[in-house]
């Protein structure tokens, strides 16, 4: 073994080593007091370099994109799933779905970050999915069922201690008794009044009668907003979704647009994946589980024969933009910087994951939508696609899209631990 692999490997085994230390223990009360948690004021970082790296590297070359488009890796991060792209300064965190916050440093601008290292790693996060900015610099992550603030974030990230907000504490986000290992993930934004907007995936592929209107009341299978500080003024502003796990506000006519994963176990080729906009005020029904996409119907079929009877919603939302089935699409951005062309700006980008249970795999690519001058959507494209190869072997996931401030997009996959810069130049 080389030195370098030898040091990255120790490097690696102390990332490990302290989340091991740090199991069983949770010193929130404490970082809300202000006080000190953690007398080691050192955080390792994840080795950037190196075999693993070169090979993320040449993963991209067979990644297809339009003239003029380039894609490179930008940092090596485990299991990087949803981002937020800090407002002051050159970095960004990343949430997982297992136990980690990262904080993303670019100290040098050069488009390519210099460290990763874990966000406050004195507190123990689960299935810290969700990470967005209020308008002032706080960062919101949104567990399962919690949802934490920090102020001032990328400013005070150096060390393991940093100061909190417990906006929704745990087991308050939705009620304990319907948590689940499945659609866990939470994502989030904040509107410019201050409101925090929260996905909440319902735990079934499709949920029982007797759930149905539970879910509803709660918005689970839907959305929720709250005061981003102290999670009053609670209310569910979408329902009828079945898991949403990507959602951004159009910041044109403030509009709330997000994903949608269809029902699995219908078949190869149904139902499509959606893409939703808000457009009325309080609880707006989007469909499920009674029907899905524009007219497939779920209820009453193999996958919810128990829903036959019941009777649909007098009106309901239907979806701005269909994708093919079982692709997973997951985070969404708007793009509003200036680096690619006029075609792009004040579109949306969606990420698609991949499927898992088609007979042939679809997905991991990255979807265009043009908004129109009405504010709907117009036809998708696909804007990058060759994570998935010829034999149907997924060598990268996207999970997540978001603009950075020089008009490049990031890219998140969470299956090989990466963030990637697409760049333009004519």
């Amino acid at each position: 073994m080389k030195t370098s692999q030898f040091v990255a490997a120790m490097l690696m085994a102390g990332l490990a080593t302290g989340a091991s230390a740090q199991a069983g223990k949770d010193n929130l009360s404490t970082l809300k007091q202000m006080k000190v948690a953690t007398t080691d004021l050192n955080i390792p970082v994840v080795p950037q370099e190196g075999r693993n790296a070169d090979a993320i590297r040449a993963n991209l070359k067979n990644v297809k994109m339009p003239p003029g488009f380039k894609i490179e890796l930008y940092a090596v991060v485990p299991d990087a799933r949803h981002m937020a792209v800090a407002p002051s300064t050159n970095m960004l965190f990343v949430g997982t779905r297992k136990t980690r916050v990262w904080a993303v440093t670019d100290r040098n601008g050069d488009g390519t970050a210099d460290e990763v290292k874990a966000f406050a790693p004195s507190l123990n996060f689960k299935v810290p999915n969700g990470v967005c900015w209020t308008r002032d610099g706080f960062l919101i992550v949104a567990e399962h069922n919690r949802v934490l603030n920090f102020p001032a974030a990328e400013f005070f990230y150096e060390g393991p201690d940093v100061a909190v907000i417990e906006v929704v504490a745990q087991g308050k986000l939705i009620p304990e008794e319907e948590e689940s290992y499945n659609h866990g993930a939470r994502t989030c934004r904040v509107s410019d009044d201050g409101m925090l907007h929260i996905t909440l995936g319902q735990p079934y592929n499709v949920q029982p009668k007797e759930k149905v209107a539970l879910y509803e009341k709660l918005g689970i299978g839907g959305m929720v907003r709250m005061n981003a500080f102290d999670g009053s003024k609670r209310e569910v502003i979408a329902v009828g979704v079945r898991n949403s796990v990507g959602m951004d506000i159009n910041p044109k006519d403030k509009t709330v647009w997000f994903t949608d994963n269809q029902t699995d176990g219908m078949g190869d080729d149904i139902p499509p994946g959606e893409l939703n906009r808000i457009t009325k005020a309080g609880g707006e029904h989007f469909g499920y589980p009674f029907i899905h996409g524009n007219n497939t119907q779920i209820a009453g079929t193999g996958a919810a024969p128990d829903l036959k009877d019941m009777k649909a919603p007098a009106s309901w939302t239907k979806p701005q933009a269909e994708f093919p089935a079982h692709q997973a699409q997951l985070g969404m951005t708007f793009y509003n910087g200036k680096m690619f062309p006029a075609k792009y700006q004040g579109g949306i980008f969606v990420a698609a994951h991949g499927s898992w249970n088609r007979t042939k795999a679809s997905g991991a690519l990255i979807n265009f939508v043009p908004v129109k001058a009405d504010g709907t959507a117009g036809a998708s494209e696909v804007f990058a696609e060759g994570w998935l190869d010829a034999n149907g072997i997924y060598k990268g996931r996207p999970v997540d899209v978001a603009p950075m401030k020089d008009g490049s997009l990031l890219i998140s996959d969470d299956y090989v631990g990466a963030i990637y810069r697409v760049t333009y130049s004519n």
